[in-house]
């Protein structure tokens, strides 16, 4: 499955310059937090596909009026074409202001949030504005990341773990990838094209199947 991962900063060759091909090939649209609520609205119109976001940092204006067309996964699991993303948005909490949360507060929702992923049986993405702590964050608080997602990246072993909040542009050493354990972490600043495998099917097990000799 194709997805286009975006987050920070609107792509001019997304909005400005669009042009159909730039979908080509796309199944799904996540947005990692702080873009234009316009833009969204504008992905979710011209794409035949869902766009799914979590908040920035940045989005409080979200709250008020959310991006039409777009579906929030914040807290929540959602299933597409068999892949499970659940999604943790906000960043650590620096100032005064909405999503933003400290350690505790950030491990107390990663602990909500395991429910409804154990109830889906698994979890495939993750999807977060902050990234992990010592994986592609900065030592300044408005920029490090959480230690509580390693939990989930622990428990569930996701193939993919998709951030922002950290601009490529702040400097060359920045990765847009690291790798967890089975997990693969990338910074979608900007725009990202990644590729997901939906999990295999396990079989069901017919009852009383050999008593029936089938």
């Amino acid at each position: 499955m194709r997805i286009l991962a975006i987050s920070d900063e609107e792509c001019k060759a997304l909005w400005d310059y669009f042009t159909p091909d730039k979908l080509a090939g796309v199944d799904l649209i996540i947005a990692c937090g702080d873009l234009n609520r316009h833009y969204l609205e504008y992905l979710a119109t011209m794409a035949p596909m869902p766009v799914l976001y979590v908040h920035g940092n940045h989005d409080e204006s979200y709250d008020l009026r959310p991006p039409q067309g777009a579906l929030c996964i914040d807290d929540d699991v959602y299933v597409h074409n068999g892949l499970r993303i659940a999604g943790l948005g906000g960043c650590c909490r620096y100032r005064t202001g909405a999503w933003q949360f400290t350690e505790a507060e950030m491990k107390k929702r990663v602990n909500r949030l395991r429910g409804k992923i154990d109830r889906h049986g698994g979890l495939d993405i993750l999807v977060t504005h902050a990234p992990m702590h010592g994986y592609g964050d900065l030592t300044d608080l408005p920029h490090r990341g959480f230690t509580a997602f390693s939990a989930l990246l622990d428990r569930y072993h996701p193939q993919l773990m998709l951030h922002g909040h950290i601009h490529l542009s702040y400097g060359a050493s920045i990765p847009r990838e690291q790798q967890y354990g089975a997990t693969r972490i990338v910074n979608c600043y900007e725009r990202v094209y990644l590729d997901a495998e939906p999990p295999a099917v396990k079989p069901r097990h017919r009852l009383f199947a050999g008593l029936l000799g089938k």
